[in-house]
């Protein structure tokens, strides 16, 4: 089911190029947000996005955008090391970094992936554990629940929700 265009972005990536919404044109992309320190939620993340990044390893027309809610640690730098930490390969994952209030922005307002600053958790931030999909088009993608009602993102944390993102980027892929 296709939701609505995909908001348009520009950050730097782990090697400290600029990228934008733009360069993953004509592919098919994961966007997620999360931190490098994250003590909860964000290793599970990673390990689900590492098993997707396996599922496609080679393929010019799939792509992952990983953007850290908290920028101020996670520089280029800093994302570097934590692609390498994750033994991710694939040269079209780019770990995303830039202005807080950019990236806060794209995450509530332009995708609606609730992310915030909150002192009082571990790790100094929240965050939800959702996956979006976006097709060739630029366009957000999601798949129906048993009633016919649209499932607009994946659950990132859940077994389930990485093997139907898996499977909606196959059929994507073959659009």
């Amino acid at each position: 089911m296709e939701i609505g265009p995909a908001p348009k972005f520009e950050l730097t990536d782990q090697n400290n190029n600029k990228i934008s919404n733009k360069d993953y044109d004509g592919k098919v992309y994961v966007v997620e947000f999360f931190f490098s320190t994250c003590p909860s939620i964000c290793p599970i993340m990673n390990k689900h996005m590492v098993e997707i990044q396996n599922e496609f390893f080679g393929n010019p027309n799939f792509g992952i955008a990983s953007v850290s809610i908290n920028p101020e640690n996670d520089t280029p730098e800093v994302l570097k090391k934590h692609a390498a930490d994750l033994k991710v390969s694939s040269k079209n994952w780019h770990f995303l970094t830039g202005d807080k209030d950019y990236i806060f922005n794209l995450a509530n307002k332009g995708f609606n992936i609730y992310a915030g600053e909150n002192s009082q958790v571990n790790g100094g931030f929240e965050h939800s554990g959702l996956f979006a999909l976006i097709d060739k088009n630029g366009k957000i993608r999601c798949r129906k629940d048993a009633n016919g009602n649209p499932i607009l993102y994946y659950d990132g944390l859940e077994k389930a929700g990485v093997t139907a993102i898996k499977e909606d980027i196959k059929k994507l892929l073959e659009e």
